[in-house]
């Protein structure tokens, strides 16, 4: 007697994911075609933040030390604006124009990122837009 197994593949729906734009008056518009942040399955996606003036959306000109707490403190603006904060990132990329200015950077970063840090990808870039010397993206969890 030989059993026959037959295997039958459906195509089930993908359930469709709600998704929040996050937009956040503290912080600069975005300068392209994309959200400040996306709040999806309860993490929040917020895009790569360069140091641009709230108010007129133009670059913040000065050192790393002025730029990184401008970028920070939009990420900042936009996590609580979805109801996060700081302490609820679980990822950062940060992307530098000049790896020299890596430590510096990293001394303002500690400041505002408390343990347990959150995971962290630091690369340098050949340009930013504007003109910018930092860019940082993050990953924030409501769960």
């Amino acid at each position: 007697m030989f059993a026959h197994v037959v295997f039958v593949q459906t195509k089930l729906p993908r359930p469709r994911s709600v998704r929040t734009i996050i937009k956040a008056n503290r912080a600069a518009p975005a300068i392209g075609p994309y959200s400040q942040a996306i709040l999806t399955g309860g993490l929040i996606f917020v895009s790569g933040q360069i140091p641009l003036d709230p108010e007129t959306g133009k670059l913040i000109t000065g050192n790393i030390v002025t730029q990184t707490h401008r970028v920070i403190q939009s990420i900042e603006a936009i996590l609580e604006e979805a109801g996060a904060a700081l302490k609820d990132v679980v990822h950062t990329t940060i992307f530098l124009i000049d790896l020299k200015d890596f430590s510096v950077m990293n001394g303002v970063y500690e400041t505002y990122f408390k343990p347990p840090e959150p995971a962290r990808s630091t690369v340098q870039v050949a340009g930013l837009p504007k003109g910018a010397c930092i860019e940082i993206n993050a990953i924030a969890s409501l769960i």
